[in-house]
């Protein structure tokens, strides 16, 4: 072919090339993600690891605790939890409660709900040494707050993200703390040896067993905080969430207040329904007041991905493209709020929802 036509025909393919660039740039609203061959939503948020269950142990009635074993584990802070992947799939959060230093295990617990969706169960009743198990993270959403005194506050298994922050600041000499630690009875207490020996010899740790000395008193507790302990206290808790409530009201004024949860807080009531886009699908879905945008995206797109519906995992983060969201969740920074959220439990604050599906 002549030499001048091989450069015209190129210099025209190439101008072809742009005009078709720029229509597609002025159709995605997020060129280049809008075109992508996979959608960025909804993906796995931190590397998994394959470990093995080197212990599976009743460490007090009804709790199990797992020992995860692999090499040169991802360090962690007290506070911390992992994503749990079970062999059904179900993916579960357990606070990490070993200690931070051992870089070849991780150490959970969990307590066995009979009533519940099934993951406690599963960990309970078909997890066994030997098996291997997948895991996500270490991510830690419940850090221990630098601080001129401590207040911790934990009910039943809610001791497993406390327990290793005792172990940090019983560990720095002068540093006042105090622990309340309240369960069903002492049997049903987990690591109750452990922190009694913490706090041998002082006043530092509370235990309350409700079948012998009935509901912790906060009132008393809180009243010594305001008393004794310095501004600027750090209270730490995490257990079910009427005690998480009865603790923010009554941390005094100049405490730094901080709580775990592991179930979505308590619904106010007052949803309504709105409606979703689905950009990618050119659908648009009613979300019911009773119900959850994942379920409505679930009716259109079965495929799209989900564990726990409870806002705590991650895998239905999904992009938000317009729209203003009410996010529910305990697990995505302010930073991944501007512009996702997690499906399964946050809402539209008003207006309609447009999502990269």
């Amino acid at each position: 072919m002549p030499r001048p036509l091989t450069l015209a025909l190129t210099a025209g393919a190439a101008l072809l090339a742009r005009r078709a660039m720029r229509r597609r740039i002025e159709a995605s609203p997020l060129w280049p993600l809008g075109v992508l061959a996979e959608p960025v939503s909804g993906r796995p948020r931190s590397r998994a690891l394959r470990l093995t269950v080197a212990a599976h142990e009743a460490v007090a009635d009804g709790v199990v605790q797992l020992r995860l074993e692999g090499r040169e584990l991802p360090g962690w802070a007290p506070g911390a939890h992992l994503d749990l992947v079970l062999p059904s799939g179900l993916v579960r959060q357990y606070s990490l409660c070993g200690d931070p230093a051992d870089t070849s295990s991780y150490t959970v617990a969990t307590r066995l709900v009979p009533d519940g969706r099934g993951g406690s169960r599963e960990v309970h009743e078909e997890l066994r040494a030997g098996m291997t198990v997948e895991v996500r993270g270490p991510r830690n959403r419940f850090p221990l707050t630098p601080a001129p005194a401590y207040v911790f506050v934990a009910g039943g298994i809610g001791i497993t993200p406390i327990l290793p922050m005792l172990r940090a600041v019983d560990a720095q000499p002068g540093l006042e703390w105090r622990l309340l630690y309240g369960g069903r009875s002492r049997a049903s207490m987990p690591y109750l040896p452990e922190i009694e020996k913490l706090g041998a010899g002082t006043d530092r740790v509370t235990v309350v067993a409700e079948d012998e000395d009935g509901l912790p008193d906060l009132d008393a507790l809180f009243a010594g905080v305001a008393a004794e302990l310095p501004e600027g206290t750090a209270v730490h808790c995490c257990g079910p969430e009427a005690l998480m409530a009865a603790v923010e009201a009554r941390t005094p004024e100049g405490a730094v207040l901080r709580t775990e949860r592991f179930t979505p807080r308590t619904a106010t009531g007052g949803d309504r329904s709105f409606e979703v886009e689905l950009r990618r699908s050119g659908r648009t879905l009613t979300v019911a007041a009773d119900s959850t945008v994942l379920a409505a995206v679930r009716a259109e797109l079965p495929d799209t991905a989900y564990s726990c519906q409870q806002g705590f995992c991650g895998t239905c983060q999904q992009r938000v493209l317009a729209g203003e969201v009410d996010h529910r969740d305990e697990l995505l920074t302010d930073a991944e709020r501007a512009y996702s959220m997690l499906i399964c439990v946050s809402r539209a604050r008003r207006g309609p929802l447009v999502l990269d599906l």
